[in-house]
């Protein structure tokens, strides 16, 4: 088998698409899952078959950032999920924080996927008297979000999930982000506004069930549709 080299990441010439972070993302599952399964090598095509993905856009969302393929090959397995992990900031540990203590706040802070992908929960957030000083069921310590300002300012923070009613979204956000918080995750059902230089990624359920209902209401038209992967 040919000798490894090691490949120099770069950074993309130009802007990648939005969607390109959630396709390496996807990248990154198979590849674990690959490797999971004892597998040493793959390809471009072989990913595409094994997990129903697009041959072409693979090489060309790779290629945005070096060149990983090795001639005869195709890529190592654990290398190239070493590299897309670098790619996507994950070869470090990050800092989550949940602002809302309620019930989606408080199983967002218990969920197990959050550490196994790399992510720490560092802070659940709440001005209720009757929340703060309780506990999750994971045992994630409720805090007054009067100490968020100062848990941010450490650099404990990298990214903020917010997990608050609708009304109050916007205010919690403008707080987050005066503290230097520059990513977002928001579960509220609200549109919210930053400024430039901070980054938003919006989880809205209803949306997600519109959709699916969507699917249900065209029956067999909707059913014809192909499924794609982003």
């Amino acid at each position: 088998m040919p000798a490894r080299k090691k490949k120099k990441q770069r950074a993309p010439a130009y802007a990648v698409s939005e969607f390109t972070p959630a396709r390496l993302s996807i990248y990154l599952r198979c590849l674990k899952d690959l490797e999971k399964s004892g597998v040493k090598t793959t390809s471009s095509r072989d990913l595409a078959e094994r997990y129903h993905l697009n041959a072409a856009q693979i090489r060309k969302d790779l290629a945005y950032f070096g060149a990983f393929g090795v001639r005869g090959v195709g890529y190592y397995t654990s290398d190239l999920k070493a590299h897309l992990r670098g790619i996507l900031g994950l070869d470090r540990p990050l800092g989550i924080a949940i602002v809302g203590a309620g019930n989606l706040g408080r199983a967002l802070a218990d969920y197990q996927g959050f550490h196994q992908a790399g992510f720490q929960i560092v802070a659940l957030f709440d001005n209720d008297p009757d929340r703060v000083g309780r506990q999750s069921r994971g045992g994630v310590v409720i805090r007054h979000s009067d100490e968020l300002p100062d848990v941010a300012r450490a650099g404990d923070i990298d990214v903020a999930v917010i997990a608050v009613p609708a009304p109050v979204a916007q205010a919690v956000v403008d707080s987050i982000v005066a503290t230097g918080v520059k990513a977002i995750l928001n579960f509220s059902p609200s549109a919210i506004k930053v400024p430039a230089g901070v980054k938003v990624k919006n989880v809205e359920f209803t949306i997600s069930l519109e959709s699916l209902s969507f699917f249900l209401a065209q029956g067999s038209k909707a059913n014809a549709a192909p499924n794609k992967i982003l």
